[in-house]
């Protein structure tokens, strides 16, 4: 399958890329991704109901500064592929690519 082209009000194509993955080791849960999300795509959740950092180098001290909340992929596929959230997220959490229609 290819991927999906969108239209411009104008005509001109462009690939819409759509939300893949979000990194929540280095989410610090400030929520500019979840204010400028035209979509239901993200969701706030407390951070002590994951299961981040499985490294044995990880210490726990250093979420102390840590806000107790992180982003979560709520629903992808209600992405519309603008990838705003990419471009307000401080840490460079979110990733993004071009994709075919979901069967």
């Amino acid at each position: 399958m290819s991927t999906i082209v969108g239209l411009t009000r104008g005509g001109t194509e462009w690939t819409p890329a759509f939300i893949m993955a979000l990194n929540q080791n280095n989410c610090i849960g400030c929520g500019r991704c979840y204010k400028v999300c035209p979509r239901d795509v993200f969701e706030l959740i407390d951070r002590d109901d994951l299961d981040l950092n499985d490294d044995d180098d990880f210490d726990d001290d250093d979420f102390d500064e840590a806000p107790g909340m992180v982003m979560n992929l709520k629903n992808v596929l209600d992405c519309i592929g603008c990838e705003s959230c990419s471009r307000v997220c401080p840490k460079g959490c979110l990733s993004h690519e071009p994709r075919a229609l979901a069967a």
